[in-house]
């Protein structure tokens, strides 16, 4: 059988781009070269797809010349078609999207395999969008009885004018809280705000990254993480516990500072394990996730009580990612785990290829 080409999708213009980088080199160098065809395709930091040479050289060296990123010389670079033939109709018969952040976690890139007709690993167009704002993902972890941290929902004309005190009392919840951008991932812009002071500068930071921002109750809690596999019959993995290395997992703690402590399985009862396997599950399907997510929660310190904190559609795949760190524990190695990932693509646009696009008949 001839190998399949898969087209590892990274880099982009969100804050994540190095950690795009780091997965989509793990990647690349984990598919069996003898089931795939493995065709590396950035997107620069300006937003357009870069050319095969640094694309390339982009999964060896992420600290390349300023011409392969955008700079001056960015026609050396940069591929010069709207779509490159990487991505055409049938040029490629899978794609990876390993974006983190905005422009490819938020169903923005998913939008233009969907109108390619392209199969691509992960969440759909919907299902990426959700996953992505935290504000609707909470609204729909309320609708759907999911236990999650009472939030507030701010933007930048809300506040203006407002002092402490009445800032205080729009949010009307007990100190410590979150101060976080509503889109974004490895906890970029997230501020913990002791005292009421600390507010503003943690609202001005969360606005530097998101026109809508969430100010969260702060739970004294130990933090735990699910993996979640599948389409339309999803699979939870073992369960998970970070130990911050900070006072909590911010992106210096996640990748840079390699204090925080990852143990799988967590240290927990049988039932809480069962019950986060069985809310992962649950989020997965309210949101209507397809591929893989990892699921995030809260495990209140006194209670042992569970809540939701965040969905990720597009988790990482670096050395100390939780999510194939998970399945890896679960008897899933990081191999078997990219073919399931590639197969539940294929499985869910051949699904999607059955669906009617015609008109409905002339009535009478």
């Amino acid at each position: 059988m001839s190998r399949l080409r898969v087209v590892v999708l990274f880099g982009g213009k969100s804050v994540e781009r190095e950690v795009s980088i780091i997965s989509a080199r793990t990647i690349a160098q984990s598919l069996d070269p003898e089931k795939y065809d493995v065709i590396p395709l950035a997107i620069g930091p300006d937003g357009r797809f870069l050319a095969a040479t640094p694309s390339a050289k982009l999964l060896t060296d992420w600290k390349l010349p300023e011409k392969f990123l955008g700079g001056d010389e960015t026609k050396l670079s940069h591929n010069r078609s709207i779509v490159p033939a990487e991505i055409g109709r049938g040029k490629a018969d899978v794609v990876f999207p390993i974006i983190h952040g905005a422009t490819g976690e938020d169903g923005s890139i998913q939008g233009l395999l969907e109108v390619m007709g392209v199969p691509y690993v992960g969440a759909g167009v919907t299902g990426s969008a959700v996953g992505m704002d935290k504000v609707i993902f909470k609204a729909i972890m309320r609708d759907g009885k999911i236990p999650i941290a009472r939030a507030v929902a701010l933007t930048a004309r809300d506040r203006e004018g407002k002092t402490g005190p009445s800032l205080k009392y729009k949010i009307g919840l007990p100190l410590p809280v979150f101060v976080k951008p509503a889109n974004g991932g490895s906890s970029v812009g997230v501020t913990k705000v002791k005292e009421w002071k600390e507010l503003s500068a943690a609202i001005d930071l969360a606005l530097r990254y998101d026109e809508r921002i969430l100010v969260e109750e702060a739970i004294d809690a130990r933090e735990l993480e699910c993996a979640v596999l599948g389409n339309d019959e999803p699979a939870a993995s073992a369960v998970g516990e970070i130990v911050p290395g900070r006072e909590f997992y911010d992106y210096d703690d996640k990748y840079r500072d390699d204090k925080a402590k990852l143990l799988i399985p967590a240290p927990v009862t049988k039932a809480i394990s069962e019950e986060a396997r069985r809310l992962a599950i649950e989020v997965f399907r309210l949101c209507g996730i397809s591929g893989m997510a990892r699921v995030d929660f809260f495990l209140k310190r006194g209670t042992d009580r569970l809540f939701v904190n965040e969905l990720n559609t597009l988790p990482g795949f670096t050395a100390i990612s939780m999510y194939p760190k998970l399945w890896e524990a679960s008897g899933m190695p990081l191999p078997k785990l990219l073919d399931e990932l590639i197969r539940l693509a294929l499985e869910r646009k051949a699904k999607r290829d059955q669906l009617s696009h015609e008109p409905p008949a002339k009535l009478g």
